[in-house]
């Protein structure tokens, strides 16, 4: 599947039946404490990791949280309006964001087992 154990900050792609959407991970504390907050949508999807909760305080447009365990099964899906906390799943290892509505039409449910592949590193 190409998931790796460890993220890195970086990008990557969430490969869907017939479609791929951008993704950008935040694997360290400052960019997951960052994730999605003072921007006015998301380009495709955010990855956080190591991650089993989010809030939505200072956010400005609701998102889908997709909760997924450490082989990126699908736990749980929940829409979040701004100015909610939400409770951990403690099962959950990282944590998909994406604009409200785009987790329904990507067909990610809980069960779904999502591939991720991060973008390969600058060559060193």
């Amino acid at each position: 599947m190409g998931n790796p154990r460890t993220w890195r900050n970086g990008t990557g792609l969430l490969l869907l039946p017939g479609a791929s959407v951008p993704v950008e991970i935040a694997a360290s504390y400052g960019t997951r404490r960052r994730g999605l907050l003072g921007r006015d949508g998301v380009a495709g999807a955010l990855l956080l990791s190591p991650c089993n909760s989010v809030h939505t305080f200072r956010m400005r447009f609701p998102i889908d949280v997709a909760y997924l365990d450490r082989a990126l099964t699908v736990v749980d899906v929940v829409t979040m309006v701004p100015g909610r906390l939400g409770l951990p799943r403690p099962r959950a290892r990282h944590v998909l964001e994406a604009e409200a509505g785009a987790m329904a039409r990507w067909g990610i449910r809980p069960g779904t087992v999502l591939d991720i592949r991060a973008d390969p590193g600058p060559a060193g």
